[in-house]
């Protein structure tokens, strides 16, 4: 049974990382974006500092929902998105529900696919960047 979920962008990107980690490994894509700001509104709440109102993309729902279970039956959640601003973002998007299942939650950086990279990042995880999902959300 696997004791730890990685949660990467991209299905051949985690069909890759499959055979890298083994057993004690699920690995999921979140295949991109999983929460998006709402394309027939404003996006933000005015009266509180224009916090920007993120909602599930359409489709996504799903995805989301699979991450969150199997998160509940892991020991540790990895989230691994591409170590650019989107990738931070998709991360915190997810982080946000995997909390309430997992207290476990951390940040993995790797810039090449290789296994001793991905073994390294796992050895050695970050916390989320708040600066780089700030740069993000400026962006939008």
């Amino acid at each position: 049974m696997a004791t730890a979920l990685l949660i990467v962008e991209s299905p051949a990107k985690a069909n890759t990382l499959k055979k890298y980690l083994g057993k004690g490994f699920q690995v999921k894509a979140s295949v991109g974006h999983v929460k998006d700001l709402p394309p027939k509104s404003l996006g933000v709440d005015v009266k509180h500092d224009f916090k920007p109102e993120y909602e599930i993309i359409k489709g996504k729902k799903k995805v989301l929902d699979e991450i969150k279970k199997l998160s509940s039956t892991v020991d540790k959640v990895y989230l691994a998105p591409d170590p650019d601003r989107e990738g931070e973002a998709i991360a915190w998007h997810i982080y946000e529900d995997v909390k309430k299942k997992n207290k476990h939650v951390y940040r993995v950086l790797f810039n090449e696919i290789t296994k001793k990279a991905v073994l390294e990042a796992i050895e050695h995880p970050q916390s989320l960047n708040q600066d780089k999902y700030q740069a993000q959300q400026a962006r939008r």
